[in-house]
């Protein structure tokens, strides 16, 4: 980043989100000085994860869709991506975010929102959890993480500190990652 404001990160969090994923990218992304917004697709602060944890979001998705923030950042899970999928105000948000050339990351199932709303093309590449490969609308690649034209996307739930550490090194420099990613013992 070039200017002396932290970078900004939208993460949110539909009901049946993978929380290895969503609980990685937060922590991550805020180790490295993001400012992230942890938004709740619904009426309700409080959301259930795909394995039954409940994360308490910092606000609705309804109070911060208008803001603006360097990258939109999609955790996985079936329930939660088939739920950020039925969101319109975020699909409509995700063509914004793409049409500033702000960045885009999602991960595991969530590459598939991304198709949803029509930012993917056949010349991007990228990845998702393997049983969703066909729901994309560019070629998959099976590695855990890649990082092509303006979108990162992950793999899978074992992706996640890779996935994460990557949106950082784009977000916040690769220093800053390496810092991360070295205080949690992690080869980056």
């Amino acid at each position: 980043m070039q200017s002396n404001a932290a970078p900004s990160a939208l993460v949110p969090l539909a009901e049946g989100f993978e929380e290895i994923e969503a609980v990685t990218i937060v922590d991550v992304l805020r180790r490295g000085g993001v400012e992230v917004s942890v938004a709740a697709v619904g009426d309700s602060l409080e959301v259930r994860g795909a394995h039954g944890m409940p994360v308490r979001a910092d606000s609705l998705l309804s109070e911060v869709i208008e803001r603006d923030f360097e990258a939109i950042v999609l955790p996985g899970g079936g329930d939660g991506t088939a739920n950020l999928k039925r969101c319109n105000a975020l699909i409509d948000r995700i063509v914004r975010q793409r049409e500033q050339r702000g960045l885009l990351a999602a991960i595991c199932a969530a590459p598939t929102v991304l198709s949803a709303a029509g930012v993917l093309s056949p010349n991007q590449h990228a990845t998702c959890y393997p049983t969703c490969q066909l729901e994309l609308d560019c070629p998959w690649i099976s590695q855990p993480v890649v990082e092509h034209n303006g979108i990162v996307t992950g793999q899978a739930p074992g992706s996640a500190t890779l996935f994460s550490l990557v949106v950082l090194k784009i977000l916040a420099g690769e220093q800053v990652a390496r810092k991360v990613a070295r205080g949690m013992v992690f080869e980056f």
